[in-house]
C-alpha cells in the first residue's frame, strides 16, 4: 500500500461457543464508533465439538480519513494482512498461525494459553492430549508481538468472563489507538455485569502491561500433599519416597470411592510390591510408584454406582453452573443421557439379585426393554435426583456385587504377574504394571480394554527372558491404545510371533 494512504485496522477474534467472542466483537465495534471510526464486523461460525472456533473479523477505518468517500472493507481476514489476532485458547492461536493470519511483520497476537481439549483428544484410548510446547513455540515465532497468558484463569480468579479479560489484554497491548478510559466506558455502556467485567478487564490489562509473552508449559505440577488418616500414616511412611505422594493421592481417592478399610487394602497391596522392588529393583522404586498409581485407578473402577454418585454431587452441579454462566434468578436444568446395559446393572447390584436378573427371562426382558434406548434423566429435578441417589446408595453394598468380585480377582492376577516378572526382568515388570491402564471405563469401553489386556497377557510368556522384552511390551500396549478395532495390536502380535 502506498505511503500516506489511510488503512483500516484489521482484527480477527477466534473464540469458541460460550466464551463471549460475539460480546468482545460488539465491544470493539462500540469502542471504535465512539472514537470516531467506521467499524464493520462479520463472523464465520465454527463447527461444534472443538473442531473449530468462530472467527469474528473486524475492520476499523478512521472517519477523518474518508474525505467524502466510503472505504472498501473486507468481509473475511486475508492471510498475511491481519493487524491483531485475539485467540481464546492456545490451540486456536496455533490454528490462526496455521491459517496465515499471524505474521511476523505485522500481527499483534493476544492469546490465552489455557487448553480446551478437542473431542479427538478426549476420546483417545490413551493420553490423546496435544503437546503444548510446539504450539507455544509456533505462536511465539510467528507473531510480530505476543501477549500470552492464561486468561481463563484470570477470569476465574476475578469472577469475570473470558471476553472481559481479552478486552483488557487488547487495551493493555496498545494495539488499538484508544485510551484505557475509552475501553472501560464501552463496558459501562453495555450495562450488563459491569463490575465483574471491569475486574476481568483490569486483570487482562495488567497482564498485557507486564509484557506476558511466555505461553505456560503444560508441565506436571508437584503432587499435592494430601492428608492421610492417622491410622494409615505409618503404612505410607514404609513406602519408598517416590511412591509416597502417589499413595497419598490413591488413599484420598479410594476413601472417597469406598471407605478407609478399602484404602488400607490398597496400601497392603502396594507394600507387598515395594518389598519385591527392594529385593529385585534398580533403586529407582519405579515399579512401586507405577503400581501405586495404576492400582488406585483400578480399585476405583467405574460402575453405575460411581457414575450416579458423581453426577449428583453438589460440586459438580456448581461447576456446571459456572461453566454455563448461570446468572442470578436463572434456573439451571441438567439433563443426563444414561444408557446402562443389562450387564452393567447385573454387575453393580448384589450378586443374588444379579443372578436373578440373568436367569429369569421375564425380568431380563423387562430390564432390557427399559434400557434398550437409554433414558434422559434430569439431575436437577426431584425425580431424577432421587433416582440417581438411589443408585448411588448401593455404594454401601458394592462389596457384595459381582463386579467387585471380578475386579478384585483381576487386580490380584495383575499384581501376581508383576511380582513373578520382577524377579526375572525388572523393566518388563514396570512395563507390565503400565498395561493396566488399558482396562478402564465401563460398558463397551471396559470390555474392549479388557480384551486387549488379556491378549497382551497371553503374549507375556513369549517375552520373558528375551532381549528388549520391556520395549516390546510397551509397543504392544501403545498399539492397543492406538485404535479401538485392535488392528494395530494384531499386527504387533504377528511381528512378535514371527520374531
Amino acid at each position: 500500500m502506498a505511503e500516506g494512504i489511510p488503512r483500516a485496522i484489521r482484527l480477527a477474534i477466534l473464540a469458541m461457543g460460550g466464551e463471549g467472542g460475539g460480546v468482545l466483537a460488539d465491544w470493539v465495534v462500540d469502542l471504535a464508533e465512539h472514537e470516531g471510526y467506521l467499524a464493520q464486523a462479520t463472523s464465520v461460525p465454527g463447527v461444534a465439538q472443538r473442531t473449530g472456533a468462530t472467527i469474528y473479523y473486524l475492520e476499523l477505518f478512521p472517519k477523518h480519513a474518508m474525505e467524502g468517500r466510503d472505504p472498501v472493507l473486507a468481509l473475511m481476514p486475508v492471510p498475511g494482512d491481519v493487524d491483531i489476532v485475539i485467540a481464546s485458547e492456545l490451540m486456536e492461536a496455533a490454528r490462526a498461525v496455521e491459517r496465515g493470519l499471524v505474521t511476523a511483520d505485522r500481527t499483534v497476537l493476544i492469546a490465552s494459553t489455557n487448553r480446551v481439549y478437542a473431542m479427538t483428544e478426549k476420546i483417545a484410548l490413551g493420553d490423546g492430549r496435544t503437546d503444548t510446547k510446539p504450539l507455544g513455540e509456533a505462536i511465539r515465532l510467528a507473531a510480530h508481538r505476543l501477549v500470552a497468558t492464561d486468561m481463563a484463569k484470570l477470569a476465574e480468579r476475578t469472577g469475570s468472563v473470558l471476553s472481559a479479560v481479552m478486552f483488557g489484554a487488547l487495551a493493555g497491548s496498545g494495539a488499538l489507538p484508544f485510551e484505557r478510559a475509552a475501553f472501560e466506558a464501552t463496558i459501562d455502556r453495555a450495562g450488563i455485569g459491569v463490575e465483574a467485567s471491569k475486574r476481568g478487564f483490569a486483570a487482562g490489562f495488567d497482564a498485557a502491561m507486564r509484557g506476558d509473552t511466555q505461553p505456560e508449559e503444560a508441565s506436571a505440577p508437584g503432587l499435592p500433599d494430601m492428608p492421610v488418616p492417622e491410622a494409615l500414616a505409618p503404612f505410607v511412611q514404609r513406602l519408598p519416597l517416590p511412591a509416597q505422594g502417589i499413595a497419598r493421592l490413591g488413599i484420598a481417592r479410594l476413601i472417597d470411592y469406598q471407605d478407609e478399610v478399602y484404602a488400607r487394602a490398597y496400601l497392603d497391596r502396594v507394600l507387598a510390591v515395594a518389598e519385591i522392588d527392594m529385593a529385585h529393583g534398580d533403586g529407582s522404586s519405579r515399579l512401586t510408584a507405577e503400581v501405586a498409581r495404576e492400582l488406585a485407578l483400578g480399585m476405583a473402577y467405574e460402575d453405575t454406582i460411581r457414575v450416579a454418585e458423581l453426577k449428583i454431587r453438589p460440586a459438580r452441579l456448581s461447576r456446571v453452573g459456572i461453566e454455563v454462566a448461570v446468572k442470578d434468578g436463572e434456573i439451571l436444568k441438567v439433563a443426563e443421557f444414561l444408557h446402562p446395559r443389562l450387564e452393567e446393572i447385573v454387575e453393580s447390584v448384589p450378586r443374588g439379585l444379579g443372578r436373578f436378573l440373568e436367569r429369569n427371562a421375564l425380568a431380563r426382558r423387562v430390564v432390557e426393554g427399559l434400557t434398550r434406548k437409554g433414558r434422559i434423566v434430569e439431575t436437577t429435578s426431584i425425580r431424577g435426583f432421587l433416582l440417581l441417589a438411589a443408585v448411588a446408595r448401593l455404594k454401601t453394598r458394592r462389596r457384595r456385587s459381582r463386579r467387585y468380585e471380578e475386579e478384585q480377582a483381576f487386580v490380584t492376577g495383575w499384581l501376581g504377574a508383576i511380582r513373578q516378572t520382577a524377579v526375572r526382568d525388572y523393566d518388563l515388570a514396570v512395563a507390565l504394571a503400565e498395561c493396566r491402564t488399558l482396562v478402564k471405563g465401563y460398558g463397551d469401553t471396559h470390555a474392549r480394554g479388557r480384551r486387549s489386556y488379556d491378549r497382551i497377557m497371553g503374549a507375556l510368556p513369549k517375552l520373558v527372558g528375551r532381549a528388549g522384552a520391556a520395549e516390546r511390551l510397551v509397543a504392544l500396549r501403545e498399539a492397543a491404545l492406538a485404535d479401538e478395532t485392535g488392528a494395530k495390536l494384531d499386527a504387533e502380535l504377528v511381528v512378535l510371533d514371527q520374531g
